[in-house]
């Protein structure tokens, strides 16, 4: 069986989403809520150490990319991550990777969108009451999936245009921070911290690989991707490699400009406010809005080709392959996903959501790894893969070792919607196992 087309295509995408189209929804994946509150929470742990572990964690994260960038060069259907798992391991693999998948790219855009609202408290204090909140997210969630629902070629536009406007502030802090820091013969500011240990260094690494993740969104629809094979590694590693500079460059200006950052609340906000005054932080706190917005953005652009995938594979009820008769896009699944976001938003708990989409990444991101040296054994000749990773099986090995270390730090005293979605997923690979017994 060719890995790269495990059924014939029963739909008419419009293949939309060119090179640069690509980089920027990747980009738009990485890049949300993360970069404008972790700085602070990274020096409270390592001090004036977190700006190596930012450029340690892009050095660790590149080891999984780099794995994901020869897998996805395998492909052009969509389903990223479920799509690799169901080829390389069999069905029931590929369906648990798409339950953990669907589970930590729902959690993670539920909890940048009630950070929007919480910032947005910040310019209309009524903001956060109940009745503004579950209006404000309804038009949110809904906007977004109108222009998702009304083209891929609407929706990738949505995201370049958010993935420039996101970077404008934090290059903005950049330079302002960096003028600071010159003034001042860059002195850093925070008070070292002597000889971080282990423990400190591991939970800095967990949550900057965490900060780096959401690259596996724009894997999702590659069925609507002019040339996914070729394209998608360029993508993956153009936006790593910004990534970790536009991080390195945040870190470094946080712990040099603020003189407690470690306790610093909107640390990016507190930087312009020393550098320019209240306007700078205002404008940063609406920087902020647009990074969050935009993060929403690009998961409802590119997580509905999940399910999608799912029920062209035969795993999932066959409406979620329904396409648009004029608008050529999967509205049923576009419909789904976004009312689960709109839903999560309302009712669960940032830092609840944002820890589930953690450990749900970490099980993916190894299963995506060890898929590496199986599809090359399927494919010996390698006439498949447009990239080709040096050593691929060794840092197969050794981003499933990552994933694996990484998890022993994460808490799963709220774990008990995994188990469940896990039991989920076996219900729906044994449903259907029995429906295809039935067929034959």
């Amino acid at each position: 069986m060719d890995p790269s087309s495990p059924t014939s295509p029963r739909h008419d995408l419009i293949r939309a989403i060119g090179r640069w189209s690509l980089v920027a929804l990747v980009v738009n994946s990485i890049i949300g809520s993360g970069v404008f509150g972790l700085p602070s929470t990274v020096a409270a742990l390592i001090g004036n150490y977190s700006p190596y572990a930012v450029l340690a964690a892009g050095v660790g994260m590149s080891v999984i990319i780099a794995c994901f960038a020869e897998v996805a060069s395998r492909f052009q259907q969509a389903g990223g991550p479920y799509l690799y798992a169901r080829v390389a391991f069999g069905r029931l693999m590929g369906i648990q990777t798409a339950w953990m998948l669907w589970l930590g790219q729902v959690a993670a855009p539920a909890a940048n969108a009630n950070l929007f609202v919480i910032y947005l408290g910040e310019f209309f204090p009524h903001a956060k009451d109940p009745l503004p909140r579950a209006i404000i997210l309804t038009v949110l969630v809904g906007l977004l999936t109108l222009i998702n629902i009304r083209g891929v070629r609407a929706g990738a536009q949505v995201s370049n245009v958010f993935t420039a406007a996101k970077l404008i502030p934090l290059f903005a802090v950049i330079v302002l921070g960096l003028f600071v820091l010159q003034a001042h013969h860059w002195t850093i500011a925070t008070a070292p911290i002597a000889s971080p240990n282990t423990s400190q260094w591991l939970k800095a690494m967990l949550l900057l690989v965490f900060a780096y993740g959401g690259f596996e969104t724009a894997l999702a629809p590659m069925s609507e991707a002019k040339n996914p094979r070729r394209d998608a590694p360029f993508a993956l590693f153009t936006a790593l490699l910004l990534c970790t500079v536009i991080y390195a460059l945040i870190q470094w200006v946080v712990v040099g400009v603020l003189p407690d950052a470690a306790h610093s609340q909107r640390p990016l906000a507190d930087v312009a406010r020393i550098a320019v005054g209240p306007l700078g932080a205002a404008l940063v706190a609406i920087g902020a809005l647009i990074s969050f917005y935009g993060y929403l953005s690009a998961k409802i652009l590119a997580m509905p080709r999940v399910p999608f995938a799912l029920a062209e594979q035969g795993d999932f009820p066959k409406v979620f392959a329904t396409v648009h008769r004029r608008f050529h896009t999967p509205y049923v699944s576009i419909l789904v996903f976004a009312a689960m976001v709109w839903g999560l938003a309302l009712i669960g708990d940032f830092r609840w959501n944002v820890t589930l989409s953690a450990v749900a990444r970490l099980l993916y991101y190894a299963v995506g790894c060890a898929a590496l040296p199986v599809l090359r054994r399927k494919q010996p000749e390698g006439a498949s893969a447009m990239f080709h990773l040096p050593a691929g099986n060794f840092f197969a090995v050794l981003g499933v070792i990552l994933c694996v270390i990484l998890i022993t730090r994460v808490d799963f005293g709220q774990s008990l919607i995994l188990i469940a979605t896990i039991a989920l997923a076996f219900v729906n690979w044994a449903a259907v196992a029995r429906g295809s017994r039935a067929s034959q």
